[in-house]
């Protein structure tokens, strides 16, 4: 057995008396099956969000202003309800937040600022737009805004063209966007330098025309060039708008475009139709919107992997045809429009404006994987499955980077933060890759054909070897000094630069750890610093926001048995308990104990109940997911059930 000696927990037999693993195991789990209801897959609740209820609010204030028909007054009415609740949704400071248990950001405090002069009269929130404005200043205004996003345009330019169809900045502070470039084909992209990143096309498209016709250019050759290709480039915006008429499901980017395309007076445009009816159809009862519809194919994945942590040959209760069915129908079977992906993955949500990425495509292999170890299937079924994951793994093999990372999308577009290869998307991969290789190899030993012929076989084989060999050179080189891993889709926002090196050191641990590479350095590295990064109240990550937001409303903020405070997230917690659980020898026994108290507690509390923002949405837009904390403690506990049982007993 391998020692951790920089643990700081001892191992005492009061630290050591595990608590009732079982019993909130079940409760946790029947709270997620119960979320899943009478549908064969789950869906969750996304957080309602500032920034796009702001970009919203923006959006069809806009539209409505072309005239009276049926679709301008239902616009009308979805402004002043989204007023109401954006009103209501200020912080203190006078900022605004992503979500509701967000701290202000600048990025949300200039849409808010932008709707609420598009949405109303700006005289009858003079009180709310004073508070407002000195917050801005306070982060430094337009520079401060620059300063967050650094050189990535994905997201400046949207604000400061929002703002200027606001009448808050004049068109030529906002930076000219070379649309005049989506008139190629689609796999020229990543060669042309486009200023955005690959999911932002759209943006680039409609906010490129907008700036070209408020403000123009000086270069006469740039000049022809964008008015030559205006028509062009507005089909290809038609052609990548999916049939629900949102562009990724995203309220944000639709609403950039839609404002964009009629305040150059293309509101009756198709593309524009179609993205108020998306806008109309997504707003939530409140008034407010989310930051995309759901992330139902995700949660589903997810779910399905962490039910059949504690038991896999249980999962046959929690799936039936209808999972399965509805599972496989989210795969891609054509190329797709939006990025030119290959057919193979999956994107989060069975929705149309989804886009296939190398998150959930291997979330999707995994769940399928555990179904062909655990469940009973009609040799029908099994072959369907083997075929799905087989072009899964294809799918994952040919989007893998030169660095031998994987990005989310697109294979090529490494120089922007949201586009480059990620640690947490990296090891999700390989993770995917070897669980389709071990269901091959275990399903050939119980004489099940393979779906692919011997020669095509042993090329994959060697092809997957090879990948996943590069896959861990990355991880080697994107190791921190301090043996963490950061992720790409995950924050933490009380830590500096928004950085969450829990999740992402947690989710990395896994891959090493089921391709068997326990024994290695960056391995017991990594654990060092999961053990070492232990908050006092036995969870990890969160902040001192956690404990503020539950006092703030009436929440119990100390755990019940200890008496300490509360600033771990439950969703952090639950990701390392998980990785130091399945280590096969844990650093620390009592460091995992302290773990799973933690999460006990949590469930006692009700806290699982009251997901933190950790998950980024596209640019930095924070989000909360009402399902993570039941689907994360269900892992959680499932795993930390194998590591402890032998020895309790």
């Amino acid at each position: 057995m391998i020692e951790n000696p920089t643990s700081h927990r001892e191992e005492t037999s009061e630290a050591c008396a595990a608590p009732d693993i079982a019993a909130h195991l079940q409760l946790v789990r029947q709270q997620l099956l119960n979320a899943r209801g009478d549908q064969k897959h789950w869906t969750g609740r996304l957080a309602a969000s500032s920034l796009s209820t702001a970009t919203a609010i923006s959006a069809l204030s806009v539209f409505s202003r072309v005239g009276d028909d049926e679709h301008a007054v239902s616009a009308r009415e979805a402004v002043k309800k989204g007023l109401v609740w954006l009103d209501a949704a200020q912080n203190e400071d006078g900022g605004f937040g992503d979500t509701d248990r967000s701290p202000s950001n600048i990025a949300s405090s200039f849409l808010a600022m932008a709707a609420w002069h598009l949405g109303d009269d700006p005289a009858n929130r003079t009180e709310a737009i004073a508070r407002l404005q000195k917050y801005i200043d306070g982060e430094g205004g337009w520079a401060g805004l620059k300063r967050r996003y650094g050189r990535d345009k994905t997201f400046v330019v949207p604000i400061l063209s929002n703002c200027a169809i606001a009448g808050l900045v004049p068109w030529s502070r906002v930076p000219a966007l070379p649309f005049e470039l989506a008139a190629f084909p689609q796999s020229m992209y990543r060669f042309v330098q486009m200023p955005v990143v690959s999911y932002a096309i759209p943006a680039l498209v409609a906010i490129g025309q907008a700036r070209y016709q408020h403000a123009g250019t000086w270069n006469p050759i740039t000049w022809l060039a964008r008015a030559a290709t205006r028509g062009k480039t507005l089909d290809v915006l038609q052609k990548m708008q999916p049939e629900s008429g949102g562009y990724l499901e995203a309220t944000p980017l639709t609403s950039f475009v839609l404002m964009s395309l009629s305040s150059i007076g293309h509101a009756q445009h198709p593309v524009c139709r179609d993205a108020v009816k998306f806008l109309l159809g997504s707003q939530l009862p409140d008034g407010s919107w989310p930051i995309d519809e759901n992330l139902a194919t995700w949660i589903t994945s997810l779910s399905l992997g962490a039910l059949g942590k504690s038991q896999p040959s249980e999962l046959a209760q929690f799936v039936d045809d209808g999972t399965l069915d509805w599972l496989l129908s989210c795969q891609y079977h054509e190329r797709h429009p939006f990025t030119g992906a290959d057919p193979g993955g999956w994107g989060w949500t069975d929705l149309s404006g989804a886009v296939p990425d190398a998150d959930d495509t291997p979330a999707a292999i995994l769940a399928l994987s555990k179904i062909r170890a655990s469940v009973d299937l009609e040799p029908s079924r099994r072959q369907q499955l083997a075929e799905a994951s087989l072009a899964g793994a294809r799918w994952l093999l040919g989007l893998q980077n030169r660095n031998g990372g994987w990005p989310t999308f697109c294979r090529g577009w490494g120089k922007l933060p949201f586009d480059r290869s990620g640690s947490d998307l990296t090891a999700h991969a390989m993770r995917a890759l070897n669980a389709w290789r071990t269901s091959l190899e275990t399903e050939a030993e119980a004489g099940v054909e393979p779906t692919v012929d011997a020669e095509e076989l042993q090329k994959m084989k060697r092809d997957i070897a090879a990948a996943i060999e590069r896959g861990f050179a990355y991880l080697q080189k994107t190791q921190r000094d301090d043996g963490s891993w950061l992720p790409l889709w995950f924050g933490n926002h009380d830590l500096p630069d928004d950085e969450n090196p829990y999740y992402g050191t947690a989710r990395v641990l896994l891959a090493y750890q089921e391709l068997g590479r326990s024994e290695t350095s960056a391995c017991r590295r990594g654990w060092d610093f999961l053990v070492k990064a232990q908050n006092p109240d036995g969870g990890w990550g969160g902040g001192a926001s956690v404990g503020d937001w539950l006092r703030r409303h009436g929440l119990p903020d100390r755990n019940a048995e200890t008496g300490q405070l509360i600033s771990s997230s439950v969703e952090e917690t639950a990701v390392v308990v998980e990785a130091l659980s399945g280590s096969g020898y844990p650093p620390h026994r009592a460091t995992i104990i302290e773990g799973v108290r933690f999460l006990c507690d949590a469930v006692d509390a009700g806290r699982c109940e009251h997901p933190w923002p950790i998950g980024f949405y596209f640019a930095k837009l924070w989000y909360h997911e009402q399902l993570y904390p039941l689907v994360f403690t269900t892992a959680a506990l499932g795993q930390a059930q194998h590591a402890l049982e032998p020895r309790q007993a």
